[in-house]
């Protein structure tokens, strides 16, 4: 069983930078691959990035690249999500999500397993 807790969210102006955080309470979680999502008011949840348990190879989703990056420490079991430059438009709930470390496609939401609360991020113009 892995327990995920997202911290790091708030309100912020447009421009300004956030960094989430994802504590992973798992003996095993240098196995696992780990995602961000968000879900926004009425929208479905969608991808936003992911990384793979090595930390070598991360994927972005189009509307986040050159702004967020995908980290992870994994002596901390802890995956980062810094977002630069944010815009309204990223207003949303963040999760952070762990998949097993086969998982093709991490894109999807089918292939994790285990999901945070969540944490909310406002971003005003």
């Amino acid at each position: 069983q892995v327990q995920l807790v997202e911290s790091g969210g708030g309100l912020v102006q447009a421009g300004a930078s956030l960094r989430l955080s994802c504590a992973a309470s798992a003996r095993f979680f240098t196995t696992y691959a780990m995602g961000w999502f968000r879900q926004a008011p009425g929208k479905e949840r969608e991808f936003v990035a992911a990384i793979r348990w090595g930390g070598s190879s991360t994927y972005n989703a189009d509307s986040v690249k050159g702004r967020f990056t995908i980290s992870r420490d994994n002596a901390k079991n802890t995956v980062y999500l810094q977002m630069n430059s944010l815009k309204p438009e990223d207003t949303a709930v963040y999760y952070c999500a762990a998949a097993p470390s086969g998982s093709v496609y991490l894109t999807r939401t089918d292939n994790y397993d285990y999901w945070g609360q969540g944490t909310q991020v406002t971003v005003s113009s």
